[in-house]
C-alpha cells in the first residue's frame, strides 16, 4: 500500500492516489481525495490526507477486513496500533510533519490528526451512502463550547448530518505546550549556515515577518513595496509546486526592521534567474535544467535541516515554522496586542492567536521576584 503522486493531473482530479500491492488504485480514497480537490483544498493537505488513510487502508489489510468491518471497537484497535507505531522522522515533510515522543513514536497529536482524517473519510461514505453503520466508527458528540464562540468560523463539513460542531471521542490526550521561539544564538547560528541569498531571504522573511513557509513560497515580485517597507499576502491556487497560503484573507505584513526587505533585494539582484519567465520569488536555482522552476515546500523544509545541520542545531521541533512561533512570541512580548497580533500572522480564530499569549515559566520568575521584593518592603 503507497501513495502514488500524479504527475499534471487534470483540473479537478488530485495530485496523489493510494494503490495497493498489485498497483490498483484504491477507488474509495481516491473519490475521497477527488472530493477534497473539487472542495479547493491545498495539494498538500489532500497528499497529508492520503497518507493518514493508508495508515488505515494498512490497518484493515492487515486484519482482513473491508470498510464497512470498521466499528468503533476496530476503531479503538486502530488507535492502540498508532500508538505503538514508531515515528519515520527521517520521511518527514512540512505538510506532514510528525511529532515525536522520546520515544521516538508517533506523538498523540499525530493520532489524533490521523483519527481526524479517519472521522472525515466516513462522513464522506456515510454522505454517499458507502457505509451502512449506523454511526461514524470515529465516535463524535456535540461540542457545546465551540458553539458557544462568537464568530467562529466553522469549515464546511462532508457530512450528511446538521452542520454542528464536533468533537471526536475517541482522541488522545495531548499536552499544550508552550511555543518554542528559537534564540538569538541560534538564529544567528542558522543565518550563518546559509549558503544562498536564496536561503538567507526566505529565513529572514519568516523571522522578521512571521510569514508562513507557504505564503513566503508563494510570493511574487508584485507583491512586495520596497519603498513602503511591505508584502501582501495574497490568496492564490496557481502556484505549480503546490505551494498555498493557509488563509484565503489578503493582508499586509510591514517590515520594518531592516534585515528582511534588503536580504529579498540582494537575492533578486544577483542571484535570481534573470531568464524567469514566472514572477514566482523564489526558484530552484543553481545551473541546473530546473533552474527557473519555482522551489516546493520539499525543497524549503531540506534546505532549512541541511542549514540545522551544519549550524549544530538538532532539536526535533526545530523546523521553518518555528520561525514563524518566534516572531509572535517576540512582537507579543513587545507589546503588540493580541487583536493587532491576530490580523498580523492572519489568523482566522483568536484561538490561534491566544497560545502565543500565554505567560512562560520566565515570566512568571520575574514576577515572583518582584513580588517577593515588594514583599519585603
Amino acid at each position: 500500500m503507497r501513495v502514488v503522486k500524479v504527475v499534471g493531473p487534470e483540473p479537478g482530479e488530485p495530485n496523489v492516489v493510494l494503490v495497493d500491492e498489485d498497483g490498483a488504485e484504491v477507488v474509495e480514497v481516491s473519490e475521497f481525495l477527488r472530493t477534497l480537490t473539487v472542495r479547493r483544498y491545498s495539494p498538500n493537505t489532500v497528499r497529508a490526507y492520503a497518507y493518514d488513510l493508508r495508515r488505515l487502508m494498512l490497518f484493515l489489510d492487515e486484519r482482513g477486513l473491508v470498510l464497512g468491518e470498521f466499528t468503533p471497537a476496530r476503531a479503538v484497535d486502530f488507535l492502540a496500533t498508532l500508538r505503538r507505531t514508531p515515528s519515520r522522522r527521517r520521511a518527514q515533510r512540512l505538510d506532514l510533519a510528525v511529532t515525536v515522543d522520546d520515544g521516538r513514536l508517533l506523538s498523540p497529536r499525530t493520532c489524533n490528526r490521523i483519527l481526524g482524517a479517519v472521522s472525515s473519510f466516513y462522513e464522506y461514505l456515510i454522505t454517499i451512502e458507502r457505509y451502512s453503520g449506523p454511526d461514524n466508527p470515529i465516535t463524535q458528540r456535540t461540542d457545546h463550547a465551540a458553539a458557544r464562540v462568537p464568530g467562529r468560523w466553522k469549515p464546511p463539513l462532508l457530512t450528511s448530518r446538521s452542520q454542528r460542531p464536533v468533537r471526536r471521542t475517541l482522541r488522545v490526550k495531548t499536552t499544550d505546550p508552550l511555543p518554542r521561539p528559537i534564540g538569538d544564538e541560534t538564529y544567528r547560528a542558522l543565518i550563518k549556515a546559509m549558503r544562498t541569498r536564496r536561503d538567507r531571504a526566505m529565513l529572514e522573511l519568516m523571522h522578521e515577518g512571521g510569514l508562513r513557509p507557504g505564503e513566503v513560497l508563494g510570493l511574487r515580485l508584485e507583491d512586495i513595496s520596497y519603498g513602503r517597507c511591505r508584502v501582501t499576502i495574497r490568496w492564490r491556487e496557481d502556484h505549480p509546486r503546490g505551494a498555498r497560503q493557509k488563509s484565503r484573507r489578503e493582508r499586509v505584513v510591514d517590515l520594518l526592521e531592516g534585515r528582511a526587505l534588503p536580504a529579498l533585494n540582494d537575492y533578486v539582484l544577483r542571484e535570481r534567474p534573470q531568464d524567469a519567465e514566472t514572477t514566482l520569488i523564489f526558484l530552484v536555482g543553481g545551473r541546473g535544467l530546473r533552474h527557473c522552476e519555482p522551489l516546493s515546500y520539499d525543497g524549503l523544509v531540506r534546505m532549512f535541516a541541511r542549514a540545522a545541520e551544519r549550524a549544530g542545531v538538532r532539536d526535533a521541533w526545530l523546523t521553518p515554522h518555528s520561525l514563524r512561533h518566534t516572531h509572535a512570541t517576540r512582537m507579543f512580548e513587545g507589546g503588540m496586542r493580541e487583536l493587532t497580533l491576530m490580523t498580523r500572522l492572519g489568523h482566522a480564530s483568536p484561538d490561534s492567536t491566544k497560545i502565543y499569549t500565554r505567560v512562560g515559566a520566565p515570566e512568571v520568575l520575574a514576577d515572583y521576584q518582584r513580588a517577593v521584593e515588594g514583599e519585603k518592603t
